[in-house]
């Protein structure tokens, strides 16, 4: 069976990898264009074409998939499936249609709830008792087509969405091969019921701004969500702190107060308790301890955080 895969970030690496150690045959890999990144902004390869360029595996980076020639690659292969993992680019339904057993999705999250792009973070930041991966035969909605199957993961207490991410992706790495492998005709379709549907908006930078009028709990969550991308900002004395690891506290102040600053943790009051900061990182430096922290930006009981 030639399996075509579609996919950018290690999420999606994580199921190539299983994919080409079970022994499939995967003539072209799809993944999104070479993109800057780092200091010196050079462009880079994603993580799955990198291990596409590894395996020896054609590699095709189209901004969209709209046109014939665009798809040209893909429909040329004669693909037996697609399987689509945190790929980035919408698949008109002409995509869709190429593969003979259609394309599979491995979504991170229990579906109906968190359809969307941003899974792992949002399940995080709701508090979220367990999330999980979705085997989904794709259709034309966002991320609505019948399941194929699903697993939980439960969510851990100090679980950020990199933790969580590693887990997932290697859940979904395993059960893409099981799905593969029992295709044709061993997987029953089930559709999503109509109930429980929630969507996990893309992350954006501005709403990493902590609010320190808002409860502890919500924090602490928030603080785990954007960890490690995109970090969640404090301002000090005009300079943004990213906050790295927390914990909702029994403690009262006027919202961004700072309680208490040792090598324990920076505790800074909430609308509702406080947190206990135990990791943080200023412009230029690196993520540290509270008590490294301190030693380099000292701060004292009484001042405010914006």
């Amino acid at each position: 069976m030639k399996v075509a895969f579609a996919g950018t970030p290690e999420f999606a690496a994580a199921a190539l990898e299983a994919i080409l150690a079970a022994g499939f045959d995967v003539p072209l890999v799809l993944t999104q264009p070479d993109r800057p990144a780092g200091r010196g902004m050079q462009l880079q390869p994603s993580p799955v074409k990198r291990v596409a360029l590894a395996a020896g595996i054609p590699v095709h980076q189209p901004e969209k998939l709209r046109t014939p020639e665009q798809q040209a690659p893909l429909a040329a292969v004669q693909a037996d499936v697609l399987v689509v993992a945190a790929y980035g680019i919408i698949l008109p339904q002409a995509v869709l249609d190429l593969p003979r057993h259609g394309c599979l999705n491995i979504h991170a999250s229990l579906l109906p709830r968190w359809r969307g792009a941003a899974p792992i973070h949002r399940a995080i930041q709701a508090g979220d008792a367990a999330t999980g991966i979705t085997i989904m035969q794709m259709d034309a909605g966002l991320d609505t087509g019948p399941m194929l199957l699903s697993r939980a993961e439960a969510i851990h207490a100090d679980d950020t969405t990199g933790s969580l991410h590693d887990r997932l992706a290697q859940l979904g790495a395993d059960m893409i091969v099981e799905a593969l492998r029992a295709l044709p005709g061993g997987l029953t379709a089930t559709p999503q019921p109509a109930d429980g549907v929630t969507y996990a908006a893309k992350i954006g930078k501005t709403e990493a701004s902590v609010d320190w009028n808002r409860p502890a709990a919500e924090l602490e969550r928030a603080i785990r969500a954007f960890n490690p991308f995109p970090g969640a900002v404090a301002t000090l004395q005009q300079t943004p702190v990213k906050l790295w690891r927390a914990r909702a506290i029994d403690a009262a102040g006027t919202p961004g107060e700072v309680l208490l600053a040792e090598g324990a943790g920076v505790i800074v009051a909430c609308g509702e308790g406080a947190l206990c900061i135990t990791e943080l990182q200023k412009p230029g430096g690196k993520r540290l301890p509270a008590a490294e922290f301190l030693r380099g930006m000292p701060i004292a009981a009484g001042s405010r955080f914006d």
